[in-house]
């Protein structure tokens, strides 16, 4: 007895996912067959955009079979055409994109499996993909980019440091606990997304705590060579990460993860008492815990706000030079992983939680705190992956 044959999208799904690499390579290989200009728009390197491209066809051919969820599908798809105008994707870009995807469907389906249906199911599915994306990108009411001039830079560690900067003219803005896709002059058509350590004001002045992450060529730049003078160019805003103001706060960060909490505490601290607010600030070496002062004299004015250090060491090595001691601002400093010292400090069920930090650190915090019973759903991080 022969098996039932898949249903088209299913079908379609399982053919990209079959070759991922080859098929995003050949799409993008028409696409700037049909309009060679279109190359400038992007990356010189294109395996994380091929990637990221891969992922996101799964999931609109998984979810548009989906019996439901097809609102969400339409709102990211949306969130992603307003995305793509960073790159300079104007309308007309959008329809070369539906030819060349159906282009490839067909030549990877072959002649024998690409029948009328499959060419209608597929061809609706790709002009919903590209119909939405381009309808959101040409409603946006948001510029599609915005800059900043660097105004002061200085170096925390030889790996860490602070860069301040001042737009350049009208921007969007940012909510505190955001994050911010972001350009480098060093680096164009390459965009990464930093957490501002302040929250947006009318002065338009920002604030970045950047660490060189191994293999970070945008990072390490931006460590190494950024310089007063430099522009940035900001794109869209992303993360829902808040602060409740009526319920109590446990925040855990690690390193450079501090600074979408730090937005988050400091624009509390200008808008009204909130409920207790427990931050955990978490370092592997104690000359690395460099905000701490700062977060100790907000403390001091803010009773609502109790800062506790981690340190996974309790010395720092030769090459961490001019650290000071954490216990010089009076701060409870323990010792061991910061989110595993978190998880057992207290009973944090009934709390609202913010994690940020490396992704494995906010993946086994996570998991930490939902073995110590909290509730999944009070537990807040952006996007690991």
């Amino acid at each position: 007895m022969s098996q039932p044959e898949q249903p088209a999208l299913s079908q379609a799904r399982a053919l990209v996912a079959g070759n991922s690499d080859r098929f995003a390579s050949n799409v993008f290989a028409r696409l700037f067959t049909l309009k060679p200009e279109l190359r400038e728009l992007f990356p010189a390197e294109l395996g994380g955009l091929r990637q990221g491209f891969v992922d996101v066809l799964d999931h609109v051919l998984e979810a548009i079979a989906a019996p439901d969820g097809h609102g969400e599908l339409v709102e990211f798809l949306a969130q992603l055409g307003r995305d793509h105008r960073k790159y300079g994707v104007v309308s007309d870009h959008y329809w070369l994109m539906y030819d060349a995807l159906m282009s490839e469907f067909q030549f990877a389906f072959g002649p024998r499996r690409w029948t009328p249906e499959m060419e209608e199911t597929v061809g609706q599915a790709m002009l919903l993909t590209t119909g939405v994306m381009r309808g959101a990108a040409e409603s946006a009411a948001e510029p599609a980019q915005w800059q900043a001039r660097v105004v002061q830079k200085f170096s925390i560690t030889r790996e860490r440091a602070v860069v301040r900067l001042v737009a350049t003219g009208p921007n969007p803005g940012y909510a505190a606990g955001q994050y911010l896709e972001t350009q480098i002059p060093q680096w164009p058509r390459t965009w990464r997304n930093l957490s501002p350590a302040i929250p947006a004001n009318a002065n338009g002045e920002l604030e970045f705590h950047v660490r060189a992450v191994p293999g970070g060529r945008v990072s390490r730049t931006i460590v190494s060579d950024t310089a007063v003078g430099d522009i940035w160019t900001f794109a869209q805003r992303h993360g829902t990460m808040h602060l409740d103001p009526q319920r109590p706060g446990l925040l855990i960060a690690g390193g450079s993860g501090l600074s979408p909490l730090r937005a988050l505490l400091i624009d509390r601290a200008q808008y009204g008492e909130p409920g207790p607010v427990h931050l955990f600030y978490g370092a592997v070496h104690p000359g690395e815990l460099y905000e701490l002062g700062v977060l100790q004299q907000l403390a001091a004015t803010n009773p609502w706000l109790k800062v506790t250090a981690v340190v996974e060491n309790a010395e720092d090595p030769w090459w961490l030079t001019g650290g000071s001691d954490p216990r010089q601002w009076g701060a409870e400093v323990l010792y061991g992983r910061v989110g595993e010292v978190a998880a057992q400090y207290a009973d944090w069920r009934g709390r609202q939680v913010l994690l940020s930090g490396p992704p494995p650190m906010v993946f086994h915090t996570a998991l930490r705190l939902r073995a110590a019973g909290v509730n999944p759903d009070d537990i807040q991080h952006d996007p690991t992956s």
